[in-house]
């Protein structure tokens, strides 16, 4: 599926992405510009002074034989600076002028106008408005040699170089932000086929995210994530629907008990019996509310902690609650290590509730005998009893929830899927087994935990 992409726009990631890209390019082409602006006349001022430093030093001499001539054949002792009568290059006209120490020109090319040497006479290069001029100073005779170069020549040679350059990449900053646009739109792309992807789930559609070819590590991070958040919403859901399915399941006997058996004490005048009764259903719909919370909150994970939890502790804190009851106390037996106390890694009050749950089977289909508590090296409780037990074949289903063993026993039911949840959710393993270990009959069941 090709996602269609929004116009680009000051609102749009990719709209935002085109015009921050071209101002940075922009902005460092112009920097760039610059840059090759001050390298470019520094190049062309240097090629032209190392031309006049070659010029003057290859025509000194040659000036110098010229000013002799000229001198041998004049005979006015104060006359005017005498004019070359030819170039000394005829290639190129070339300004220059020699001149003695007491700055009396002496000898002046015919092209020089008057004004273009009007610098001070010192050996170097030295500037006026229109002319650079180069002075040399001979090394044995008192004359100094001045060539001079016309600064306009100069901005000349900088303006040609610099419009061949600039034209071009000005012409290309257009081009340039057309393909920034495209890349950052093409680029996009796949961002919003993700969107369009998360677009597509709802309430009722909480599928994972499939993963998008071409997705770069930080959008794979992000559908992670998404898929992430949409598993837990979905176990979210499935708990919320399985609390509506299990409070219709299981709440709707002792209701009906209960009002069964109100109506009938109603019609009785409230016979003592009749009213018993109704009490004892309404006290198994408060034992089954109570476990259907908590098998809703083992199956949320809600709170969980991981902490160090001494196994001896919990066991007889647990075993503490029905020795309260003198009816159960001398039936529930509890037996820990002689050695150091295991210490497992968990939820303390998940652990209490799974640990409480097999205590209440084992109390209540142990056929009223003997229980025992044992905690276990490394990490291990077990809860036996020594009553009948259950076959091989219905062993398999136990874990299961509404589970019945029989039609005239309740069976374990919502027990053992509250203490397998919980023993999911800390990453362990409940192992039953019918009869127990060296047992000729009964049933056990263990939470094999790991270390802290």
């Amino acid at each position: 599926m090709s996602a269609v992409l929004p116009k680009d726009g000051p609102e749009t990631l990719a709209g935002r992405l085109t015009r921050t890209l071209i101002l940075w390019v922009g902005g460092v082409w112009m920097l760039c510009v610059l840059a090759v602006v001050w390298y470019v006349d520094r190049e062309i001022n240097h090629n032209f002074d190392s031309e006049l430093v070659e010029v003057s030093h290859r025509m000194f001499d040659m000036a110098v034989q010229e000013l002799g001539k000229l001198q041998h054949s004049s005979t006015a002792p104060d006359a005017p600076p005498m004019i070359a009568p030819k170039q000394l290059f005829s290639e190129d006209a070339v300004m220059y002028q020699i001149v003695d120490i007491h700055e009396h020109v002496l000898l002046r090319s015919a092209e020089a106008p008057t004004d273009a040497f009007d610098v001070p006479l010192a050996a170097g290069f030295a500037n006026n408005q229109t002319w650079r001029i180069y002075t040399v100073r001979h090394p044995t005779l008192g004359l100094y040699f001045q060539v001079a170069d016309p600064l306009d020549e100069r901005r000349s040679a900088l303006n040609r170089t610099l419009f061949g350059l600039i034209i071009p990449l000005g012409a290309v900053l257009p081009l340039l932000a057309l393909v920034l646009r495209n890349v950052a739109r093409n680029e996009l792309r796949v961002l919003q086929q993700l969107a369009g992807e998360i677009e597509k789930r709802s309430g009722s559609d909480l599928r994972p995210i499939a993963t998008l070819p071409g997705l770069p590590r930080e959008l794979r991070s992000v559908g992670d994530h998404v898929n992430s958040l949409l598993e837990r919403l979905s176990h979210s859901l499935d708990v919320e629907r399985a609390l509506a399915a299990n409070a219709a399941h299981e709440l709707r006997t002792p209701l009906a008990a209960a009002r069964l058996r109100l109506q009938t004490a109603l019609e009785h005048d409230l016979r003592r019996n009749d009213v018993q009764a109704a009490l004892d259903a309404l006290q198994m719909l408060s034992h089954r509310t109570e476990k259907l919370l908590q098998l809703s909150r083992a199956e949320s994970g809600a709170s969980l902690a991981r902490a160090r939890v001494d196994l001896v502790q919990l066991a007889g804190a647990v075993a503490q609650e029905f020795w309260n009851d003198p009816q159960i106390s001398e039936r529930l037996a509890l037996k820990v290590p002689d050695a150091v106390a295991p210490v497992a890694s968990g939820d303390v009050d998940a652990l209490a509730i799974a640990l409480r749950n097999l205590v209440e089977n084992a109390l209540r289909y142990g056929g009223g005998g003997r229980v025992v508590i044992e905690v276990m090296a490394p990490c291990t409780l077990a809860v036996r009893d020594f009553g009948a037990g259950i076959d091989a074949d219905q062993l398999a289903t136990l874990q299961q929830r509404h589970v019945r063993l029989s039609s005239d026993r309740a069976g374990y039911g919502l027990g053992l899927s509250i203490v397998n949840t919980i023993v999911e959710k800390h990453n362990a393993k409940l192992e039953l087994a019918s009869p127990p270990p060296g047992a000729a009959s009964g049933f056990e069941a263990r939470i094999v935990l790991r270390p802290a």
